[in-house]
């Protein structure tokens, strides 16, 4: 369920909070392959189902950065910030790949609130948003994401 601020300053003493857990998500072969064009990175672990099969994993995997990037389609379904004139992704801290994603495996985002402040006018809000694998004890990826909301005025 998305948790729903109304402003930006209702962030302000939300640390702690728990968001999600966001819908899943299946990775399909034809999202990686899209991935890998976009990028350009074709490596055969991601690709090359044949080869994959007599690889590391089984068969093949998302790219680390595919799966990191689906944090933007997770975050949505996690937090909703309202009341602003503009927001900008600030950037990310603390990435880890923790777990291969497996191509039909399922994946869903959960999140918590780890900071919140006052910027430059804006509110900043940091969420760990973590990406969990369906069966799997280990996440696929932990990330930091950075946001800044200027409030209307």
């Amino acid at each position: 369920m998305t948790r729903v601020f109304d402003t930006p300053h209702d962030l302000i003493g939300s640390e702690s909070t728990v968001l999600g857990p966001s819908d899943w998500l299946v990775i399909a072969q034809d999202r990686v392959d899209g991935f890998a064009e976009v990028t350009e990175d074709r490596q055969w672990i991601h690709v090359d189902a044949e080869r994959a099969k007599d690889g590391p994993f089984g068969g093949t995997i998302a790219h680390g950065y595919l799966t990191m990037s689906l944090v933007n389609h997770f975050l949505p379904q996690l937090i909703e910030v309202r009341g602003f004139s503009h927001a900008v992704n600030v950037g990310a801290d603390r990435l880890r790949f923790l777990n291969p994603v497996r191509v039909g495996a399922r994946i869903r985002g959960t999140g918590e609130i780890v900071s919140v402040e006052t910027i430059k006018g804006a509110i900043q809000s940091v969420v760990r948003v973590t990406v969990e694998i369906d069966g799997e004890h280990k996440p696929a990826c932990v990330v930091d994401t950075i946001s800044r909301y200027y409030p209307d005025a």
